[in-house]
């Protein structure tokens, strides 16, 4: 059964007269009647660290540790082989981009260029996530009888990476013959609906 109901009572602030529901000790539930649809779970979501700002924080020996990038591989089918056109996937914007992010634009660009051309082509995913990320992660637990506002300007702990790409950077390239350039435009297209920029794509003949 449910103990007891705890009113949050805090002027100026989106979640006044909020409830707390605790159940034997542990806090199980919030109700906010007066900001329905705010994810409180997610305190700070991918679009905040979009923005390029400050100095980049990748000297990763003073860190104490911080979590390896999900993207591993950066170069899918044929390197060897030497092909007449490239595509390339070029950024319009300046911006940071995560590290799932360019993970799962090559997944998405490698599945279609791979089912349609085998191992006929070369991709090659070009920004490495140096930059790592950091936030301060608040505290929404057990006997809290209000939610926690954390300092200004908190320096925050480790949390993944991302790469920062300038304006007209490339940040895929695929290379394929004739009889595939349209296939490796169409996996580009996949590939940029992963990101969290507008890109263009280019393409250019191979000089041998």
């Amino acid at each position: 059964m449910v103990q007891k109901y705890v009113t949050i009572e805090a002027e100026e602030k989106p979640y006044r007269k909020s409830i707390l529901l605790i159940y034997n000790g542990n806090c199980i539930s919030f109700k906010y009647p007066a900001c329905e649809g705010l994810d409180w779970g997610k305190t700070v979501k991918g679009k905040n660290y979009r923005k390029v700002k400050g100095q980049a924080y990748t000297r990763k020996k003073y860190m104490g540790g911080s979590p390896p990038p999900k993207i591993t591989k950066f170069t899918m089918g044929d390197p060897t082989a030497k092909f007449e056109y490239q595509a390339f996937l070029i950024a319009q914007e300046e911006a940071q981009i995560r590290h799932n992010a360019l993970e799962a634009a090559r997944v998405a660009a490698n599945r279609l260029v791979a089912e349609k051309l085998g191992n006929n082509f070369c991709l090659r995913v070009l920004p490495y996530p140096h930059t790592v990320l950091r936030e301060n992660k608040m505290i929404f637990g057990a006997h809290a009888d209000r939610l926690q506002d954390g300092m200004k300007r908190a320096f925050g702990k480790p949390i993944g990476t991302a790469a920062r790409v300038k304006r007209n950077q490339t940040i895929i390239t695929i290379d394929v013959n004739e009889d595939g350039l349209e296939v490796a435009k169409e996996s580009l297209k996949l590939g940029e609906a992963k990101l969290p920029i507008n890109c263009r794509i280019a393409v250019e003949k191979t000089a041998h």
